[in-house]
């Protein structure tokens, strides 16, 4: 018998998830996979295992469950197993899972243990070998992550009573395992489900019982304070991918998206009814793009800012850098949900200019630019507010990118406008945010607040800018 264990990074996102299985029952289980499940069934056939089962740790609010597309793949041989605890319902058929389940896999030992707090119903999952007392491994989904946990606030009202279940499931289960136990999280470094997450996408309980200012507080009310003082903002899809979780996604099969010629697409950007998504580079976008389209670069970070900005509801037309990108892009918005994908440009913007249709470009001005003519434009920072407060070229004005799609109008107090962010891809959405909007006179700064750093260009943190207005 041989242990095959197989961690899978999805980018933007930094979700994880896990294949584990042995060579001696030929099976395999996955746990919390992804939407675009097509890395699984390829890897389990790569290592000669049939996937049996697939195991949920919780309801996850930040990407689109894929144990139902999954089991959909394979034709119903894998089971669903998702946690029942605290009376959790879902609206599509699974195996239900409470505190203790035990399942066998070839001389492994998988156990399920409830560990609340970021959800009420989270499972963390131990792995042992059968005929030892001791796990070698947790994979801790969203309760325990590297340098950090999970938050407890995703349920609003409930957020006190979280924490505290979270207090005690660090410290009655995980600080009661080895310090040897390896942990493997749900997420990564740059995932919102919890504060300021490490960059290793894997841990062990002594590391993180000896670095882990989480794991080190004294008593719940120093927890409670660190963790609710240093919760990032909350993305505004979560709620919705909640309801989607626990309702049971809509199984996508294969996506088809069809490609349009210029005059075919035309026609339905004008009726108004899709959203228009100009994947390309920011620089190919800025020479020329079709009015009111939004800038969304074909990186896997897309799959977060769709998630922010877009109407899950909403068909979705796609301006492609080229057409054979399109198999890697759609997974990019499925991932978050966005499966309405009408249709694309064929042959691209190249098609768009040889019929002739309109254009519209977004002028670009290097930090040098700025620097000479600072006094003459208004500098939009839309970083976070976190990124802002550590540093800004002076005289910005901060403006976190979600809180432009609504408040706009209010918050950009006049025209023109230069817009920047840590290295041009959110500046550039920015920028075609406030065009969509009725904005004319719009710059984006490619290379940003990078760039200018780079240059030596000087620098102004929070407090100065307070003294400064209050000096």
């Amino acid at each position: 018998m041989s242990l095959r264990f197989c961690q899978f990074l999805t980018e933007g996102i930094a979700q994880l998830s896990y294949l584990i299985g042995d060579t001696k029952s030929r099976t395999c289980a996955i746990f919390d996979p992804r939407r675009d499940v097509e890395i699984y069934l390829e890897t389990a056939r790569s290592l000669g295992l049939a996937i049996t089962q697939i195991f949920e740790t919780h309801i996850h609010a930040d990407f689109v469950s894929g144990s139902r597309e999954l089991a959909a793949r394979l034709g119903d041989q894998a089971e669903v197993y998702v946690s029942t605890e605290r009376q959790t319902r879902y609206d599509f058929p699974h195996k239900p899972l409470k505190d203790g389940f035990t399942r066998e896999m070839g001389e492994m030992c998988i156990t399920a243990r409830h560990t609340p707090g970021h959800t009420p119903e989270h499972m963390s999952f131990l792995l042992s070998e059968k005929d030892r007392d001791a796990p070698w491994a947790v994979l801790s989904g969203d309760c325990l992550f590297a340098d950090s946990v999970g938050r407890p606030d995703l349920l609003g009202p409930r957020t006190e009573e979280l924490a505290a279940d979270l207090f005690q499931s660090l410290n009655r289960f995980y600080l009661t395992l080895d310090d040897g136990v390896i942990v493997y999280p749900g997420h990564g470094s740059g995932s919102p489900c919890g504060a300021h997450i490490g960059s290793r996408l894997a841990s062990t309980i002594g590391y993180e019982r000896r670095f882990n200012s989480f794991l080190k507080a004294r008593g719940f009310e120093e927890f409670r304070h660190l963790i609710l003082g240093s919760l990032p903002p909350v993305p505004n899809y979560y709620p919705h991918m909640k309801k989607v979780n626990q309702a049971g996604p809509e199984i996508l099969g294969e996506p088809a998206v069809p490609g349009f010629e210029p005059r075919q697409f035309k026609e339905l950007v004008e009726r108004g009814e899709a959203v228009l998504v100009d994947t390309r580079s920011m620089l190919a976008f800025g020479g020329g793009h079709i009015p009111r389209a939004l800038n969304i670069g074909a990186r896997p970070i897309l799959s977060v800012w769709a998630g922010w900005l877009l109407r899950p509801d909403q068909p979705i037309l796609l301006v492609l850098e080229n057409d054979s990108e399109l198999p890697g892009l759609v997974p990019l918005f499925t991932r978050t949900g966005y499966s309405n994908l009408t249709g694309y440009l064929a042959g691209g913007m190249a098609a768009w200019l040889e019929a002739g249709y309109e254009m519209r470009a977004l002028s670009q001005l290097s930090v040098q630019d700025i620097r000479d003519v600072s006094q003459a434009v208004t500098v939009l920072d839309v970083r976070s507010n976190a990124e802002w407060g550590a540093g800004h070229i002076p005289g910005a004005r901060n403006v976190p990118l979600p809180e432009l799609m609504t408040k706009a109008e209010d918050l950009v107090p006049k025209e023109p406008v230069a817009v920047y962010c840590g290295g041009g891809y959110r500046a550039s959405l920015a920028a075609s945010l406030l065009l969509k909007k009725g904005f004319t006179k719009v710059r984006n700064i490619p290379g940003s607040f990078g760039a200018w750093k780079r240059n030596g260009y000087p620098v102004e943190s929070e407090l100065e800018a307070a003294d400064k207005v209050t000096g």
